[in-house]
């Protein structure tokens, strides 16, 4: 089952299935137009889960914050009703962070993994990388000891007990000439 398109959710609302549909829909217009601003390009990334991504989103708020928004793949206008066992699976998340947006989902196939990218977290305060990289690590496996380098004054990479991989980084220091 794919997330709801934009022809699907107004053929709900035409049709009268659209209350559910129509408040999650603005919800996430609202999360996404704060994320975006006008004539402005941006990425986003988008994970995929296997089954987990309640549990990890919910999760990624507890460390980061933000607005998080949630639809279940029951809570979808679909032509077709979602077996018993997809009904609680994730069809989207997006959790806003000041701005920055972490999008997600569910793999109904069962994939559900992260390959060949990292989620990139930056942030002036070492002490915030620090928190962030040991919250992110715990249960999951550090690739990288938080540590500085010769571009940060602390970096580090993890895969968190979500499978989920993370380079985090503080910003170094300014050294312009005055």
């Amino acid at each position: 089952m794919q997330p709801p398109g934009r022809a699907e959710v107004d053929a709900a609302e035409a049709d009268g299935r659209g209350d559910r549909a129509m408040s999650s829909r603005d919800r996430q217009r609202q999360t996404l137009d704060k994320a975006i601003q006008e004539d402005n390009m941006a990425f986003h990334p988008y994970l995929f889960f296997d089954g987990n991504c309640r549990e990890a989103f919910t999760r990624y708020q507890e460390i980061f914050g933000g607005e998080l928004f949630m639809m279940k793949m029951s809570d979808a206008p679909a032509d077709e009703v979602p077996s018993a066992a997809q009904a609680d699976l994730i069809i989207h998340a997006a959790l806003n962070v000041d701005g920055d947006l972490l999008m997600a989902s569910d793999d109904p196939t069962g994939v559900g993994r992260i390959e060949g990218i990292q989620v990139s977290y930056s942030s002036t305060d070492v002490a915030e990388v620090r928190r962030v990289f040991g919250a992110l690590a715990e249960g999951g496996e550090i690739t990288q000891p938080l540590a500085e380098t010769f571009f940060s004054p602390a970096f580090g990479m993890c895969v968190d007990r979500f499978g989920t991989p993370w380079m985090l980084s503080a910003d170094a220091p300014s050294t312009t000439d005055a």
